[in-house]
């Protein structure tokens, strides 16, 4: 018998599925639209049919692979209670009870699963990547937010209410930047990618151009091309990232008071700029630590893979329930 599970990432435009083995390999993959009309009974009925379709796809494959549930990373995910609540990039409104509706469709799972994306990659790099055997370290996912999974003792860290672990939304520069939650100088809107590029404008104002950067419109501008100008010695560019990883390692280094974990991994898009962006990030930590901090975290690149980590991250909730039992 091979024992699979469902990983479901759930984003704004798109939906993406996946079977995944006890290896972290993805098997077969499915994506359908995050709907735009806001009917949740519409949408568990699409998502449903996928995974029936997936579900069959692996029995083609090996006969005797069992699932034994369904994993979920959505924004605003609630561990505690199933639910996606007041996400603010999908249409849905208010509380939907997701977990609840997809039992409906799949009684016979054993384990089945919410959580927000960043809590599922951190679930995924202890279950599959650079964590194993890890009990306490902190995962950050660098793209259009900065979100962040906690976990200590070897389980992630929930609060009481289903929330906790927003490091994004910590204050690193007081009256700053106006963070998309509304927040005011938020790591996020300092050092998520959409962060790097406010930063890049930031500087061709203070030195009237001198870039090849002035050639982007700020919708043409992202972290990539950032980072291909760093690499030609674009000093702009260079200044950007020595910004974001200063900020960063601010932010990470009152993580590391607060939690004291054996490692962090950095993931998503940013991270592809190696030591453009880990280097001053770990010197930074390193200068806003305690003494007895210095030296003991490391900061590592998630070993994830970027095309599958949200399905498999997803997946690897099923695993932690499993373990429960």
């Amino acid at each position: 018998m091979k024992r699979v599970a469902i990983g479901i990432d759930i984003g704004g435009t798109n939906t993406v599925l996946g079977v995944v083995d006890e290896n972290g390999d993805v098997l077969v993959k499915d994506s359908i639209s995050t709907p735009t009309h806001g009917d949740v009974g519409k949408y568990v009925a699409s998502l449903s049919e996928s995974i029936n379709e997936l579900i069959d796809s692996v029995h083609k494959l090996n006969a005797d692979a069992e699932v034994m549930g369904i994993g979920i990373g959505a924004p605003n995910g609630n561990y505690y209670k199933g639910t996606i609540e007041q996400a603010a990039n999908l249409a849905f409104k208010g509380v939907v009870p997701l977990v609840d509706l997809l039992k409906e469709n799949f009684p016979h799972l054993k384990a089945l699963a919410l959580t927000n994306d960043a809590n599922a990659a951190a679930m995924g790099e202890m279950i599959y990547g650079g964590a194993k055997g890890m009990k306490n370290f902190v995962m950050i996912t660098l793209g259009t937010g900065l979100g962040s999974g906690i976990v200590v003792n070897g389980d992630l860290v929930y609060g009481h209410d289903g929330f906790a672990g927003e490091v994004g939304h910590t204050t690193v520069i007081p009256h700053g930047r106006v963070c998309g939650c509304g927040g005011a100088g938020h790591l996020e809107a300092y050092c998520s990618a959409p962060g790097i590029k406010r930063t890049v404008f930031e500087l061709l104002t203070k030195y009237n151009g001198g870039s090849e950067l002035t050639k982007y419109s700020f919708d043409e501008l992202d972290s990539k091309k950032v980072f291909e100008a760093a690499e030609k010695g674009d000093k702009v560019a260079l200044e950007a990232f020595e910004i974001t990883g200063e900020l960063l390692g601010q932010g990470l280094g009152d993580t590391v008071c607060h939690l004291s974990p054996e490692a962090i991994f950095l993931f998503g898009g940013p991270t592809a700029a190696g030591d453009l962006i880990f280097k001053p990030t770990k010197e930074s930590m390193e200068r806003h630590v305690l003494p007895i901090f210095r030296n003991k975290v490391e900061i590592l690149p998630s070993k994830l893979k970027a095309g599958s980590a949200a399905i498999v991250g997803a997946s690897a909730l099923v695993w932690k329930e499993l373990e429960k039992e």
